[in-house]
């Protein structure tokens, strides 16, 4: 008998188990993953479920099943090589009546959400007992309609079955309320992040600031794609101290607009030298760090113990690069005492104006690129703060932080010390529209307090149990039952928890390169291949 189309669809029907566990058998020939997302319909709503363990199962008794085993592994041994080939070709098997009834897959579920019509909610009930369970498709998930402007993730997945749903959450909500990326090594970090950049930079919602390590982003090499290729180059602004080029900026910052706040959480100074610095600051203004390279006694704040003042000064020219040579403090890095004075103050007036700054931290020591992007941070903050206190902030962008390794500021040990300017974006940030996307291979070593305020997650591929068991347990959905999908999980493929969706939600991020070079034929095909920039593009309003 010809097999229908529903029965095409069909991959198993539930034959028991419990709320959070129901059992479904496979149906022969057919194929459930781990991750798949499949639908159980009754007369008046679907039910849409994921499959979290799959297990075997037979009728026939253990002894039995060892007994056939071990007859079929004697058989094999007794052939010689070309024997045991023709046995293989020919599928000369032990013989089992009705094998594909006796020996089956049986898949473990979990409810996730109730489709009744074009309205959701959570499940709160089991599918019919002995319900047919089918592979879920784009038109069952109309509720995931994409709203206008917003942040694009990557596409549906269901197993490693790719579907034809764009996911993308609220722009505003998912940057202001923080973001954590997680995955071992060679995951997809890089290529996920460069997709957000790309299509959050269309959007007139945000700015974005990217501190680059690997100066990977803009694309530098003429090779390779970058943020340098992005249809709309009049918000890309890209700052680097080495050989700028054409259309870019030399990175270079006054050593007068350098805090000793600025170093918290980036230098772990001793109590007597963090009170040196401070004391020089209060009686110096922004020249302290000349007077304390030049050997400048004190005079209002009290004395401090020579080999303190000295400990700190060393440390001062090897983090800012500077050198005394007696008489003249001579600067060798990105810090200098005559240029970069509006440096910062600019780079927050691109961030207002909604734009993507890229800044090249590739040659800097961690502790320098952290003291930059704690330069920043902390002007963009004070500034919004201001903005609140004036009932002006609603007109301003989001502005989002990237930050790469951020156990190095937001991790246990680093806090212990005291707080930053980053782990103060990550508690209190959202209220003045300032969020931080938090890169990382070890979220356990972030304190729970602040993994639980990251409200959205993108959770790529993590091999190691400590690290999952993080993220799960600070995860917006439940997905105490994901440790085994998690691990499994491919490059590129990832599991979204946020507040900002219905359901914890499995996704495919695209290709970086495919991904850019199709929004770029995109564009040309729409607006020609002229050199003006279109605000109107992808998502932009005209201004």
């Amino acid at each position: 008998m010809e097999e229908t189309s529903a029965g095409k669809k069909t991959k198993g029907l539930i034959i028991r188990g419990e709320f959070g566990k129901i059992i479904a058998r496979q149906k022969a020939g057919k194929e459930i993953e781990i991750g798949e997302l499949l639908v159980a319909e009754s007369a008046d709503q679907k039910m849409l479920l994921e499959v979290v363990d799959l297990l075997y199962a037979s009728q026939l008794s253990e002894q039995n099943i060892e007994l056939i085993s071990g007859m079929e592994l004697e058989k094999i041994e007794q052939e010689d090589r070309e024997d045991q080939e023709k046995h293989q070709n020919n599928d000369e098997r032990i013989f089992l009546h009705e094998q594909e009834l006796r020996n089956y897959t049986l898949a473990q579920l979990k409810g996730i959400i109730s489709i009744k019509g074009t309205k959701t909610k959570a499940c709160k009930a089991l599918p019919n007992f002995l319900s047919s369970i089918r592979e879920v498709e784009a038109e069952d998930l109309d509720f995931l309609a994409k709203e206008q402007n917003a942040l694009f993730l990557g596409m549906l997945r269901s197993g490693s079955k790719i579907l034809p749903v764009p996911i993308s959450l609220p722009t505003k909500d998912t940057l202001s309320h923080h973001i954590l990326i997680s995955a071992t090594t060679g995951k997809g970090k890089s290529n996920l992040t460069s997709v957000l950049l790309w299509d959050a930079t269309k959007k007139q919602e945000c700015g974005i600031l990217v501190l680059d390590p690997h100066d990977e982003y803009y694309g530098r090499e003429t090779q390779s794609i970058g943020m340098k290729d992005h249809p709309m180059k009049n918000k890309i602004e890209y700052y680097t101290p080495k050989n700028p080029p054409i259309g870019t900026k030399t990175l270079k910052v006054n050593l007068m607009l350098i805090k000793p706040q600025h170093f918290a959480g980036v230098v772990q100074w001793s109590d007597p030298q963090e009170q040196a610095l401070h004391a020089y600051y209060r009686e110096f203004g922004s020249s302290w760090i000349e007077k304390i390279m030049m050997n400048v006694p004190l005079q209002k704040m009290g004395t401090f113990n020579e080999a303190t003042i000295a400990v700190a000064r060393r440390r001062l020219l090897s983090i800012l690069d500077l050198e005394w040579s007696g008489h003249q403090l001579l600067c060798h890095g990105i810090f200098d005492l005559n240029a970069g004075s509006a440096t910062v103050h600019d780079i927050c007036n691109e961030l207002e104006e909604a734009k993507t700054v890229i800044i090249d931290t590739s040659n800097f020591k961690g502790a320098t690129e952290l003291l930059i992007g704690s330069m920043i941070s902390t002007e963009i903050l004070q500034r919004y703060q201001n903005e609140k206190r004036q009932n002006t902030l609603r007109s301003k962008p989001i502005i989002s932080i990237i930050i790469e390794e951020a156990p190095r500021v937001l991790g246990k040990e680093v806090l212990e010390r005291g707080g930053n300017i980053f782990s103060t974006i990550a508690r209190e940030g959202r209220k003045f529209q300032v969020g931080l996307c938090a890169i990382t291979q070890l979220p356990s070593l972030i304190p729970r307090e602040i993994l639980a305020n990251m409200n959205t997650k993108i959770i790529l591929g993590t091999e190691m149990a400590a690290e999952r068991q993080a993220i799960i347990e600070s995860a917006a959905q439940d997905l105490s039952q994901a440790q085994r999908a998690i691990a499994s999980l491919d490059k590129g493929e990832a599991i979204v928890t946020s507040n900002f969706a219905r359901f914890a939600l499995p996704i495919k991020a695209p290709l970086f390169e495919e991904y850019a070079a199709a929004d770029i034929a995109k564009y040309k095909q729409e607006f020609g291949d002229d050199k003006e920039e279109k605000v109107g593009f992808m998502g932009f309003e005209a201004a």
